[in-house]
């Protein structure tokens, strides 16, 4: 992510470097990453990451989910650095911007996936086991029955509970004894693994 600088001119020093002395107040750091100092890069990430983990675990619910948007949006915000102009705002705002949208993203791609699982259960629910009338639905089941098994125990039991039992979060976490947020937990990372695993294997969506 080396920056690149209009020749004849020279290169500035990277004012964020540890080199520097003092850390930079925010104008200054947020000038050095406009002007693509890497080492502002590594200050803004140092500064503001937090931030960017703490909206997004609140909306998402899921740590690891968190730690991923917020290693989107500083990629982004690099990528994107040439857009951001210090005189119109401060970085910390623009940086908050974009991880509302990495977040909207993230909770876009969720939904995606649960409705492809969801999808894929109601249609393996209502097809009928005989070959002869639904061949495709033995597959399936084959299919749909071995990414379950690969899943982590907790994980496999949540959504067996919901896919076959037809049971609730509420109703999961009362048969089993975890706490609701547990059980969500699971569940949201079943469906993650599951549904990327269902659209490699090619099942199709149940049809309207």
């Amino acid at each position: 992510m080396t920056a690149q600088w209009p020749r004849g001119r020279p290169t500035p020093a990277p004012s964020c470097s540890p080199a520097a002395g003092e850390p930079l107040a925010d104008e200054e750091l947020a000038e050095g990453f406009a002007r693509g100092e890497e080492a502002c890069l590594v200050a803004a990430h140092h500064r503001w990451s937090g931030l960017v983990f703490t909206l997004a675990h609140r909306a998402l619910g899921d740590a690891r989910e968190a730690e991923d948007v917020t290693q989107m949006v500083f990629l982004a915000a690099w990528r994107g650095r040439h857009t951001f102009v210090p005189a119109r705002g401060v970085l910390a705002g623009w940086l908050v911007g974009i991880a509302r949208r990495k977040i909207a993203d993230a909770l876009i791609a969720r939904t995606r996936r649960a409705d492809l699982v969801a999808a894929a259960g109601a249609r393996l629910a209502r097809t009928p086991y005989d070959p002869a009338v639904r061949p495709e639905a033995v597959l399936d089941r084959v299919i749909l029955g071995q990414e379950l098994a690969r899943l982590p125990a907790p994980q496999r039991r949540v959504l067996g509970l919901a896919f076959y039992d037809d049971l609730t979060h509420t109703q999961i976490a009362r048969l089993t004894g975890w706490p609701l947020g547990t059980v969500k937990s699971h569940a949201r990372r079943g469906l993650r693994r599951l549904g990327d695993r269902l659209r490699e294997a090619d099942v199709p969506e149940a049809a309207p």
